[in-house]
């Protein structure tokens, strides 16, 4: 059985100091990060996965930053670890019920970037050729 996690001291103080100005903030907070859609998606559609697993699937990612992804997911009651007692030790992350009402708002996040890809990717190389590709901005 899965413990209560308190909920992220970030979260609970904006919240406590009625901080959002809407509900989209809210939901802001909850999903923002590098990594946090992505993960989401793959729980919601693929299942549970381990850390290691989770870990492989993405390029660039440290295993801090993905701790502290998974963790404050977690700790908003959008993930569940699961923790084994077995040796050696294992470890699942899978999308809580509440994460569940996330993944509509995910696929359709997914579905804008897959539209919208290609508009963008011409947009950079126009932009790369007009200035010698050494734009940063």
């Amino acid at each position: 059985m899965a413990e209560i996690i308190p909920l992220r001291e970030y979260l609970k103080q904006r919240l406590l100091n009625g901080e959002f100005n809407c509900e989209k903030e809210l939901t802001l907070s909850i999903v923002s990060g590098k990594w946090k859609i992505v993960i989401l998606w793959h729980l919601g559609h693929e299942g549970p996965h381990r850390f290691g697993e989770l870990f492989r699937l993405f390029k660039n990612i440290s295993n801090r930053i993905l701790t502290k992804q998974l963790r404050e997911l977690e700790q908003d009651n959008i993930i569940t670890r699961i923790d084994y007692d077995e040796n050696p030790p294992r470890v699942e992350y899978l999308m809580s019920e509440r994460g569940m009402t996330l993944l509509p708002i995910v696929d359709a996040m997914f579905d804008w970037g897959r539209e919208n890809m290609g508009y963008y990717a011409k947009l950079a190389r126009e932009d790369s050729k007009k200035n010698g590709g050494n734009r940063m901005s």
